[in-house]
């Protein structure tokens, strides 16, 4: 590989992959597991994809293409901010399904996938340079979503360490905002904004109500620009589950962020969502921000051109958002499937001795696998995580990257595979713990 023939950027893209993971994915891949095919393939575990409720959604897109003709927007140029009636549709289902209020399609920006927002969002409220405080752990490619084009710097805010602290949900409040923002300054940058994802990845943790109201305001009064992820606002847990209920102390309903930036129309304020996660469609593109800010709006459009997504996708797209009954239906079936298999997941970890975080929502769970740790290391975590892939083929996600100060936590998907098959993972996960502790003992 020539990388001389390149820009520096281009030349460093050349050998900075994407995510840590990405190599061992295609291996995984490449040697998947079939109960009849390759019954010792290996199990990718660390995708965040959500294959549950795959086969209704395929009837529900060819029905639609079938059934309707393509209108004559669709093979024009459309607003570079999303084509209106899809904006219109999305508004619709957003209010009745996501935020619970109304959702003016004007307030929103439509763009090909949830990284496109992200980057676009942060192109226009940030300098370089400028800072984007996220709770950690957090999502690795966050730092590549806001630095690879708007050069915006991410600030892993840490308020635990071990993952105890935060069975009850995060551990995240106005003093931590106040910590960060004084860290931010002493560094010489500028504390922009703040990057909540709701409900969380890894953690599956979801934010009270009352807790993002208060952050909400403490970021208008410093101008701050607060911005929640709910990627995974309908993937939520049935935490009442007779498996899992003895988990959880209190309910914690979710609350969208939507409605505080209902309350408060502020221009500081600002949701990201897409179809890529809750419908397990990531391969459509279609993600959107949602703002009462008009000059950000006026802005997205003026430069959204490279990011649009298709109009045909967007035509897909308004008759499923639009189906009022389908939608209730899917969202129902896809946390009764989700906690499920999420049950499943606990049930092998209990097994085999894994402490975990217990998720309220989102595709993921995180685990403590510390104490398999040579050492309390970086590179004794990558290690680990090999050694659990060769010795087991269940390949999940190294907390390297995720901004936290605890090593041997390792994020795992869940729903990326149907439940026979998740079956098969959590059993050769405790098989591998509980034999990876008895060559202990023995040594």
């Amino acid at each position: 590989m020539n990388a001389d023939s390149l820009s520096a950027r281009g030349a460093h893209a050349a050998v900075s992959p994407l995510r840590i993971d990405h190599d061992a994915f295609r291996a995984a891949m490449a040697d998947r597991y079939h109960a009849v095919d390759n019954p010792a393939g290996a199990l990718p575990l660390n995708v965040a994809e959500n294959r549950l409720v795959w086969p209704e959604l395929k009837a529900k897109v060819e029905e639609i293409t079938r059934s309707h003709p393509i209108p004559e927007w669709v093979p024009k140029y459309a607003s570079h901010r999303g084509a209106a009636p899809f904006r219109a549709a999305a508004a619709s289902f957003l209010s009745e399904h996501l935020v619970g209020v109304p959702v003016d399609g004007d307030t929103l920006g439509v763009s090909a996938g949830a990284t496109s927002v992200i980057e676009m969002t942060a192109f226009i409220l940030a300098e370089p340079g400028d800072v984007a405080v996220i709770p950690a752990p957090c999502y690795p490619v966050y730092r590549k979503d806001l630095g690879n084009m708007a050069c915006v710097e991410r600030h892993d805010l840490v308020t635990h360490h071990q993952i105890t602290e935060i069975a009850g949900g995060p551990r995240l409040g106005v003093a931590d905002l106040e910590r960060a923002a004084h860290e931010v300054k002493a560094s010489g940058r500028r504390f922009r904004m703040l990057v909540l994802t709701a409900p969380d990845n890894p953690t599956g943790a979801i934010y009270p109500g009352e807790l993002l109201a208060e952050m909400a305001d403490w970021c208008i009064e410093r101008e701050v620009h607060m911005v929640v992820n709910e990627l995974y606002g309908l993937s939520l847990i049935d935490t009442s589950h007779p498996a899992i209920r003895g988990d959880y102390d209190d309910p914690v309903p979710f609350t969208s962020f939507g409605r505080i930036m209902a309350d408060r129309k502020s221009d500081w304020l600002h949701l990201w969502y897409a179809v890529s996660k809750d419908f397990g469609l990531s391969g459509f593109r279609i993600g959107l921000l949602h703002s009462h800010n008009r000059a950000l709006l006026q802005a997205y459009e003026n430069l959204n051109l490279t990011h649009t997504a298709s109009n045909h996708t967007q035509w897909v797209m308004q008759h499923m958002l639009s189906d009022t009954d389908f939608v209730t239906r899917y969202v129902a079936l896809n946390q009764a499937r989700l906690t499920e298999s999420y049950a499943v997941v606990v049930d092998g970890l209990r097994r085999a001795g894994i402490p975990y975080v217990p998720s309220r929502g989102s595709l993921f769970a995180w685990i403590d696998l510390s104490e398999f740790l040579a050492t309390e290391t970086e590179e004794a975590e990558l290690d680990l995580w090999r050694e659990l892939f060769r010795g087991s083929g269940v390949l999940l996600t190294p907390g390297v990257g995720f901004g936290h100060t605890k090593r041997g936590l390792f994020r795992m998907v869940y729903p990326c595979v149907d439940m026979d098959e998740l079956r098969v993972a959590m059993d050769r996960m405790a098989e591998w713990a509980l034999s990876r502790r008895k060559g202990a003992r023995s040594a």
